[in-house]
C-alpha cells in the first residue's frame, strides 16, 4: 500500500479548494532524500551525478537531454510522463492559458504527453540545454526556427500518426503523445544525437544546504490571471522535504502512475510579456533578467534571475545561487502584475 502524505490543516486554509491528501510522493524520486543523497546499501563510489538534478549516478551521464511541449489544458489532466522530469517551465502561451516545457535527461518515461505546440520562447528555452526538442504543432514565429534548423527537433506535424500517436480517450488537440522509444526512432532517422550531456547546473552541497536563506512559507500561490483553471499552488510537505504541485487546488499527479509532482526548488520570475498579434500570441522577455522568488526546503527569498547562457537562473548580486539537488520547477510570469500583486506565500 503506498504511503499517504496528509496535508495538514493550516496548508488547508492556504488553498481553500484542495481537497484530501497528497499522493505518493516517492515514487519517481530515485530513492533519494531531501538533501539528494542515496539511501541505498553498498553504493559508495558513484561515478557522477546527474546535470540537472545534481543526483548521484552509477555511471557517468551522457545522455541529451530531451524536451517536450506538454499541454496544461484542463482536458489534457492528468498529464503522463511530467513527473520524471528533471525540470518544467511553466509559462503563457496564448490569454491565460500557461504549458509545460519539461526537460528530460535524467530519465526517460515510456509515454509523455499529451504534447502540444510550439511558440519561440518555449525553443529558446529548450536551446539553452542543446536538447531535442519535441512539439506537435508551432506559432509562426516557432516555425521559422524549427524548420531553419535552429535546434533539433521532431514535430507532430510531420509525424503525425507514426512516432506521434492519438490517444483514443481524449479528444484533440489534447490526445497527441510520444513514446520514448519513438522520439530515439525519430532521432535515429534524422540523425540527431542523443549523446552530450548539458553543462551541469549549480547545486548546494551539504553544509550549504544547512544555511539556506529565507523566510518560512508553507505554501505558495502562483495568480497567471482571471482564470483559476491555470493557477499554480505549491505546498511544502516537510516529511519529505518537497514542494507538492496543484492546479487550481487539484493535485498534479501521473496518469499512469498516480505519482505526485514533487520538486526541491520552486522558481519564479516576472518579466516582460507583451501581446504581438490577435491571436493573443506573445513575446516574452528572456534575457533582460528582473526580480524572482526562489523557495527551497520550506523558505522564501526575493532574488535576482538572470540569463546564462540561455538558462535562466537565480542570483544575488553577481553571485549565482545554487538549486537544492533534485527536481526544479521554474514559473515564468508577467512583470505586470508581477510577483508582488500575483504571488502570495504564506
Amino acid at each position: 500500500m503506498k504511503k499517504k502524505w496528509f496535508v495538514f490543516l493550516f496548508l488547508l486554509l492556504t488553498l481553500t479548494a484542495c481537497n484530501g491528501e497528497p499522493k505518493d510522493v516517492g515514487k519517481h524520486n530515485g530513492n533519494q532524500t531531501g538533501n539528494g543523497t542515496k539511501e541505498e546499501e553498498g553504493i559508495k563510489d558513484l561515478a557522477t551525478l546527474y546535470p540537472l538534478t545534481g543526483l548521484p549516478s552509477h555511471t557517468e551521464s551522457t545522455d541529451r537531454a530531451v524536451t517536450v511541449m506538454i499541454n496544461n489544458h484542463p482536458d489534457a489532466r492528468p498529464q503522463t510522463g511530467l513527473a520524471d522530469a528533471d525540470m518544467v517551465y511553466e509559462v503563457l502561451a496564448e490569454g491565460e492559458v500557461t504549458r509545460f516545457l519539461a526537460v528530460f535527461q535524467s530519465t526517460k518515461p515510456k509515454v509523455i504527453g499529451p504534447v502540444r505546440s510550439s511558440r519561440d520562447y518555449y525553443i529558446e528555452l529548450a536551446k539553452g540545454y542543446n536538447s531535442l526538442y519535441i512539439a506537435h504543432g508551432y506559432s509562426p514565429e516557432a516555425k521559422k526556427l524549427l524548420t531553419n534548423g535552429y535546434i533539433d527537433n521532431l514535430n507532430g506535424m510531420e509525424y503525425d500518426g507514426t512516432l506521434f500517436k492519438r490517444s483514443s480517450d481524449r479528444v484533440a488537440p489534447h490526445n497527441s503523445y510520444i513514446s520514448f522509444a519513438n522520439i530515439e526512432k525519430g532521432a535515429k532517422e534524422n540523425n540527431y544525437s542523443l549523446s552530450g550531456a548539458p553543462e551541469p547546473l549549480l547545486f548546494l552541497k551539504t553544509k550549504e544546504l544547512e544555511e539556506i536563506e529565507g523566510e518560512e512559507a508553507n505554501s505558495v500561490s502562483i495568480n497567471y490571471g482571471n482564470n483559476p483553471s491555470f493557477n499554480s499552488q505549491f505546498l511544502y510537505e516537510k516529511d519529505v522535504q518537497k514542494y507538492i504541485r496543484f492546479s487550481n487546488g487539484e493535485q498534479t499527479v501521473d496518469y499512469e502512475t498516480n505519482a505526485s509532482i514533487a520538486v526541491d526548488n520552486v522558481f519564479i520570475i516576472e518579466t516582460s510579456h507583451k501581446v504581438i498579434d490577435n491571436k493573443g500570441r506573445k513575446e516574452i522577455d528572456l534575457t533582460s533578467g528582473g526580480k524572482a522568488y526562489l523557495l527551497q526546503q520550506g523558505k522564501w527569498q526575493e532574488v535576482n534571475w538572470k540569463n546564462s547562457k540561455g538558462r535562466l537562473l537565480p542570483f544575488k548580486g553577481d553571485k549565482q545561487l545554487g538549486f537544492v539537488p533534485g527536481k526544479t520547477w521554474i514559473n515564468i510570469i508577467p512583470s505586470t502584475p508581477g510577483l508582488k500583486n500575483a504571488v502570495t506565500l504564506k
